[in-house]
């Protein structure tokens, strides 16, 4: 095809056409990557592990893109036509994706491969877009610029497109109706071509007509993409979702069954009212019964408010701050009816302070000490997650309690993932406290356990065991928690603490506690 410059300012025609071709650059490369975000938010959000399912998605698209580069070689002529017609695909696919996925999952356990083959097939025509858009615009501009002006708008495109998808699309739209918005900017795209260079497409008219249909079908995904959702969601919680949210954080969704809600965040169980005391009070009224002063408690996560209702049965509790990186989840326990009648309206006392913010971040830029620091954090299943396990963090940790402090954290299944649960006992030491392991059976949750911790300097082990042995609750009133119940939680069976010789500590750079928690059981996995 021969080359015709546009460095002559006098041909403003051919600029402009080719800065069209630019933009339709720039809004793929958008959709490019705004659909391999969502396609690995949804693989995370449906088979779980997140990293793997980011590595593979995102490989899986790089490989096929890779493809479909080298595919677009064998296109040497109608190389317009050819675009829309990938754009019209790029739109049809993007836009029921999401949807798809859902709704196989109400049927197949190997939905898995869905995602996967979804992704190979957008890649694959992602992949054919640039080299055909660098072949149709040498045609306005000049070699020298074409190719990296082209790869310039693509990457730009890209950077808006991973802003949009954090901070706009994922919140706002969540994994619904984020992919019904790409795929119509791909119809965007296809539009341009087809107004803008109607004299060099082969049949117009047709490709418009198809263009009609796709938009008529756009606008009926917007109908129904939450309705083919919820049933994929229906399926997968088997009982009444109540409520759903995906956040910049997570997926929250609550379900009820006759008159007990269940929590779920990112398809993980939080807790049942059908037994979360069982879970809330031993992770609390522990901690809060070896303290003399309760002027000043830290709570980390627990955004639901349901620790904090335990908390702030000690009338001498003067400041409770709470720290959870959602704003939505506290949002959500300050004002929906079913939490303020679970809590207790426990994040509107006005001796609570709720802060959104990561746990490790706040406690390395806080100033203040904490007669209890009481840790109600997910399971360590990604590595930004095992960083809230690590050595350091503990040490951090043990710099902000005062010298009579306590620390409790949730510490994973001693059953379904031992090594994990004997790994935070054995990093908590290295930190400098003197432990005490405890668990207890949470029907809807499984065996679970804590680990509570005084400086070592205080208190030693032995000491802190009889302490507990004889722990008084001080009057509160509780649904589950007593001194016999105390007593027998920090009983343990043969084998579990024999395995302590064999469990490395969690560090920064080493994230042991990662290894370990995938090392669990199965059914550690819905932790």
């Amino acid at each position: 095809m021969p080359t015709t410059s546009i460095d002559n300012p006098e041909n403003s025609n051919l600029r402009r056409l080719s800065f069209i071709l630019k933009a339709c650059v720039f809004a793929t490369g958008c959709a490019a990557i705004v659909t391999e975000y969502t396609l690995a938010t949804l693989a995370s959000y449906l088979l779980g592990d997140s990293i793997l399912q980011w590595t593979i998605v995102i490989s899986l698209m790089l490989f096929s893109m890779g493809l479909g580069s080298r595919y677009s070689r064998k296109y040497k002529v109608r190389l317009l036509d050819c675009f829309v017609l990938i754009e019209f695909g790029l739109s049809f696919l993007c836009t029921f994706s999401a949807m798809f996925c859902f709704w196989i999952s109400a049927y197949t356990i190997h939905f898995d491969l869905v995602v996967y083959g979804i992704t190979c097939m957008i890649g694959f025509m992602t992949g054919l877009e640039i080299p055909l858009i660098t072949r149709i615009n040498q045609t306005y501009e000049s070699l020298r610029k074409n190719i990296s002006s082209v790869m310039e708008y693509d990457y730009y495109g890209g950077l808006l497109g991973g802003a949009l998808f954090a901070f706009v699309l994922l919140p706002f739209c969540g994994l619904t109706y984020t992919p019904v918005i790409i795929g119509s900017l791909n119809l965007v795209v296809a539009s341009l071509i087809l107004w803008q260079f109607p004299d060099h497409l082969e049949q117009p008219r047709i490709f418009k007509i198809q263009f009609t249909i796709l938009l008529l079908v756009s606008g009926m995904a917007f109908a129904v993409a939450n309705p083919i959702v919820l049933y994929g969601e229906q399926n997968k919680y088997k009982d009444k979702i109540v409520y759903q949210e995906q956040t910049r954080y997570q997926k929250i969704v609550v379900t009820q069954w006759k008159d007990d809600f269940w929590l779920f965040l990112n398809g993980s169980t939080q807790f049942s009212t059908y037994d979360e005391e069982r879970y809330h009070e031993p992770l609390v009224h522990p901690a809060m019964g070896l303290i003399e002063e309760r002027n000043n408690i830290l709570l980390l996560g627990g955004g639901d408010g349901l620790a904090a209702r335990e908390i702030l049965k000690y009338s001498d509790v003067e400041s409770l701050t709470l720290v959870d990186l959602d704003p939505a989840m506290t949002r959500l326990a300050q004002e929906d009816k079913i939490f303020l009648n679970i809590n207790q309206g426990s994040l509107n006392d006005p001796r609570v302070s709720v802060v959104n913010k990561e746990a490790y971040q706040f406690i390395k830029e806080s100033g203040d000490l904490y007669d209890a620091i009481i840790i109600d954090l997910p399971d360590p299943k990604s590595v930004s997650l095992s960083l809230l396990y690590s050595l350091g963090f503990y040490k951090m940790v043990e710099k902000h309690l005062k010298p009579f402090g306590v620390i409790v954290t949730q510490s994973t299944s001693p059953l379904y993932s031992s090594k994990a649960f004997l790994c935070i006992k054995k990093t908590m030491q290295a930190a400098g406290f003197s432990i005490m392991s405890y668990q207890n059976s949470v029907p809807s949750m499984g065996q679970w356990g804590w680990q509570l911790g005084v400086k070592q300097k205080v208190m030693s082990p032995g000491l802190l065991k009889q302490k507990l042995m004889k722990h008084k609750l001080h009057n509160i009133q509780t649904r589950f928690f007593n001194r016999d119940a105390m007593v027998s939680m920090m009983h343990f069976g043969k084998g579990l603490f024999e395995k302590e010789g064999e469990v490395e500590l969690s560090t920064q750079f080493n994230h042991n506690i990662l290894k370990y928690y995938r090392q669990g059981s199965f059914f550690s996995q819905f932790s």
